[in-house]
């Protein structure tokens, strides 16, 4: 195995990462800023107001985009393991 191989394995995992991260963390954000400017129009400066929102769009991002997450990590997870013996050798 050189170091190019490496190099685009790598690579791709950190595609995946991001992928799979993505959705969950731009659900969370614009949950985030919606209750930010919520926050700021009404002046209620609560901490734990933002937690339970962000939690449900967390949830709902999860159960819509959660079988392509599954089914995107499984086929990387699969390609991986096929390539083995031509990492290995």
């Amino acid at each position: 195995m050189d170091q190019d191989t490496v190099l685009e394995v790598g690579r791709d995992a950190l595609v995946l990462v991001v992928a799979l991260a993505g959705p969950l963390l731009l659900a969370a954000l614009l949950v985030g800023l919606l209750v930010g400017v919520l926050q700021a129009a009404t002046q209620i400066q609560e901490q734990t107001l933002s937690f339970i929102p962000k939690l449900l769009a967390l949830v709902i991002a999860l159960a819509v985009m959660g079988p392509w997450l599954l089914n995107y990590w499984v086929s990387f997870t699969e390609a991986l393991f096929f390539r083995i013996p031509e990492l290995i050798g």
